[in-house]
C-alpha cells in the first residue's frame, strides 16, 4: 500500500468526523430551544391548571389551551400576571 493513499484515507476519515461533529452541533441548538419551549409550555399548562383549581373556589379561571400555556411558558411570571389581568379584570 502506498504511503500517500494511507494519508488520503486518514484525511477522509478526519474530514468525515469533523463534518458529522459540525452538523451535529449546528442542528443540536434548535433542538435544545424547541425542547426548552415545549417543557416551559407544559409547565405553563400546569400553572394554568393550578390557577383553575384554586380559582374554582372563587368562580374564576383561565382557559387551558395551547396559546395560553405557550404565553406562560415563554414569558413566565409576567405571562401569568398578564393572563390573570386579562381574564379576571
Amino acid at each position: 500500500m502506498d504511503f500517500g493513499m494511507e494519508i488520503g484515507i486518514f484525511l477522509a476519515y478526519g474530514v468525515g468526523f469533523f463534518t458529522i461533529f459540525f452538523f451535529g452541533k449546528v442542528l443540536a441548538a434548535p433542538v435544545k430551544v424547541i425542547g426548552r419551549l415545549i417543557f416551559n409550555s407544559l409547565a405553563g399548562a400546569g400553572v394554568i391548571a393550578l390557577i383553575n383549581i384554586i380559582g374554582s373556589a372563587f368562580d374564576v379561571g383561565i382557559p387551558l389551551n395551547i396559546l395560553n400555556s405557550f404565553i406562560i411558558g415563554l414569558l413566565g411570571i409576567p405571562g401569568v400576571l398578564m393572563l390573570c389581568l386579562g381574564f379576571f379584570v
